[in-house]
């Protein structure tokens, strides 16, 4: 596991998303696929679960306990309202990209035995997929995918 390519890797996607900027405001409210989420939901969501790793997750961990997750329907949901609610495109894409730079400043100053203990998400030792054991760095990991996904998911819409 490469510390600095997984927290440089989660750091470029925030990069990536200034070119979201130039959107209509349909481009960005519409959803990306019928009964999917729109770009704003999406961008609410991931900026959601930045602040669930600054303010639940890490904290927990600095203090020897492991990681919880909530439900991942209502945090989503909320997440949503929030990308609904007239909040600008301009203010959510400041407030995602603010966020996720504190969380890389955060990551980045942490030791790397921080980074690499193995810790349980929600009561469980290991990934269920993959078997490997939960530490801060895989949830990054794991993390840089969903992002990946998502961006995925707008670059073919936009197509």
């Amino acid at each position: 596991m490469n510390i600095s390519g997984t927290i440089s890797e989660y750091e470029q996607f925030c990069k990536w998303t200034y070119t979201l900027h130039q959107l209509s405001e349909n481009e960005w409210h519409s959803p990306i696929r019928e009964g999917k989420a729109s770009i704003a939901e999406i961008i609410a969501h991931l900026r959601n679960w930045d602040l669930h790793l600054i303010n639940v997750v890490i904290p927990s961990i600095k203090k020897g306990e492991g990681m919880e997750f909530p439900n991942f329907d209502s945090f989503n949901s909320k997440a949503f309202q929030y990308a609904n609610s007239g909040v600008s495109k301009e203010q959510l894409l400041q407030e995602f990209s603010s966020e996720r730079m504190k969380l890389i400043e955060i990551l980045n100053s942490l030791k790397s035995e921080d980074l690499l203990l193995e810790v349980t998400a929600n009561g469980v030792l290991n990934c269920p997929k993959t078997g490997t054991p939960y530490s801060l760095l895989y949830i990054i990991q794991e993390f840089t995918e969903h992002d990946d996904h998502h961006k995925k998911q707008i670059l073919s819409f936009l197509d």
